[in-house]
């Protein structure tokens, strides 16, 4: 029989005893998560982040000492490895882009139903992006100033094939179906992704598509037919 797949590991970050205690309660209910442990703000959640190296961070935001936006920062820099998805009642489109600035692989609200709040746990862990009902169209239609032009401007510098990739990354494609659309590996898709990625200075797709959707690096030529 084969071996069943090891839980997702997770440190649950909320100053809101309640709100620790219900989702301790609903991971109870699933072999498929398990709590390894807990943090009531910003600056417990990095110190426990580094100490327990968990799968999956859920972050709230509105923490004293320092905040979910900044400590998710923090984390995505020192432990590259772990995923960190936001868990608010904040729906604002400037919580949600500085989030996923910050290297935040996911936004969901605190509505959101138990059974869909452990599938998405599962699929941010797997490199999936998970969002909210609306909160990913409303990221992606937000047009800020462009504030890093320096980096944007080294988009010039991708092939052909990279910006049929871009292309393809900015309508929401996964690297499966980009890989299918281009008759390419998903692994050469892995490395054109990171090769852009590399070039903007940017650490997720997700990002990387705020900025081309803010009109950063001439955007507008790379995104023509």
């Amino acid at each position: 029989m084969a071996k069943s797949e090891s839980p997702v590991r997770v440190l649950l970050v909320d100053d809101e005893a309640i709100v620790r205690y219900g989702l301790k309660a609903v991971a109870r209910c699933t072999a498929e998560i398990e709590i390894v442990g807990e943090a009531c703000d910003g600056e417990d959640a990095i110190a426990k982040a580094k100490s327990l190296q968990p799968d999956v961070v859920l972050m709230d935001i509105s923490m004293p000492l320092m905040n979910g936006v900044a400590a998710t920062g923090h984390i995505c820099r020192a432990l590259p490895g772990v995923k960190i998805m936001i868990l608010t009642t904040h729906d604002d489109v400037q919580h949600l882009t500085e989030a996923m600035q910050q290297g935040a692989v996911g936004y969901l609200l605190k509505n959101t139903p138990p059974e869909d709040f452990v599938q998405s746990i599962q699929s941010a862990y797997k490199g999936y992006m998970q969002f909210g009902p609306g909160l990913g169209q409303k990221l992606l239609q937000q047009r800020q100033p462009v504030t890093r032009q320096t980096q944007l401007d080294k988009l010039v510098d991708v092939t052909p094939r990279e910006q049929d990739v871009l292309k393809l990354i900015c309508e929401g494609a996964s690297n499966r179906e980009i890989a299918q659309a281009l008759h390419i590996t998903e692994k050469t898709v892995k490395n054109h992704v990171s090769s852009i990625l590399s070039q903007v200075g940017v650490k997720s797709r997700t990002q990387l598509a705020i900025w081309v959707n803010n009109g950063g690096a001439h955007s507008s030529q790379l995104l023509s037919v």
